[in-house]
């Protein structure tokens, strides 16, 4: 057995270099592909297609997911143009109503204080559900809509956006959360012309939110409260429809032991580690089935 820091100080210097390295056109091609499928699922409900109401869910479901790109964007790793990574994650923040600039330096805290108690913002914000009471609010998602609506009117009220915010980045914090709320005024009034954005967007994140919440409780759920990657986060073997919807997120052991590793080489990333994984599910049913057979 050996920790994620060992691991990493064993890789030659050449294939450390080579998973670093970062580039535009995958990224673009990968982002295409997302974004078609949401042009296309808003398409299929905007003219009332056959089924359209199941087409709600599985837009919800690729709205939502926008997460595990916004999340690669705040490492600026799926791009290799900085205003790409930028420009992404903004819009993205503004799509799951999640402020990127703030959530940056949430998710980086996050990075150095990986599933540590008191020290984690992940954990000092909410820990993993336990009791069947907590673990159904939490996947419902209304948690996440209080939060995340909280902070954006705070942030743009200029409260204190929290420690991990280094007070050169209030300023933009706080514009761009103003930003955010000019925007959704627009969209709310646009609701009295057509309902459009109800339909499109608004309602199908309502629905998809709960599909993110128990994906990412596999992330770090039910992990060791430790500093080793290898103990305290999950890679979680899946198919190709999710690989593609989460940014290859999956492989979770790898980005938090290499977080510099762009999203689509992390399954060589993968390769590289092979028999160093303490914590693995074999899919988000296997994990959710066993997180709640063992529920407290």
């Amino acid at each position: 057995m050996t920790d994620h820091k060992a691991f990493v100080s064993s890789l030659p210097r050449e294939t450390l270099s080579a998973l670093n390295t970062t580039e535009d056109t995958p990224g673009l091609r990968h982002l295409a592909g997302h974004a078609g499928l949401i042009l296309f699922l808003g398409c299929w409900i905007a003219f009332g297609w056959p089924l359209w109401q199941l087409a709600l869910v599985a837009q919800g479901i690729a709205i939502c997911f926008l997460f595990t790109l916004e999340h690669e964007a705040t490492h600026k790793t799926p791009f290799k143009t900085e205003a790409i990574n930028e420009w992404v994650g903004r819009i993205c923040g503004l799509l799951i109503f999640l402020p990127f600039e703030w959530f940056r330096y949430f998710h980086l805290a996050h990075h150095r204080f990986t599933n540590i108690p008191g020290k984690d913002p992940e954990l000092i914000a909410g820990a993993k559900p336990e009791g069947w009471g907590n673990y159904i609010v939490h996947v419902t998602g209304i948690p996440y809509w209080v939060d995340t609506i909280d902070k954006t009117i705070g942030n743009a009220f200029g409260r204190a956006p929290g420690d991990y915010v280094p007070e050169r980045a209030h300023a933009r914090v706080r514009s761009e959360a103003k930003w955010m709320m000019v925007i959704y005024g627009f969209a709310i009034a646009s609701l009295f012309v057509t309902p459009l954005l109800w339909w499109v967007w608004l309602l199908p994140c309502l629905l998809g939110q709960p599909f993110l919440r128990l994906y990412l409780l596999a992330e770090h759920g039910r992990c060791a409260f430790v500093a080793n990657m290898f103990e305290n986060t999950r890679t979680t073997y899946t198919n190709r429809i999710v690989r593609f919807l989460a940014w290859n997120m999956p492989y979770h052991v790898e980005h938090h032991t290499l977080p510099q590793v762009p999203f689509h080489k992390l399954p060589d990333l993968h390769d590289h580690m092979q028999g160093q994984h303490q914590v693995t599910s074999n899919g988000y049913a296997q994990f959710t089935t066993e997180y709640i057979a063992n529920m407290r």
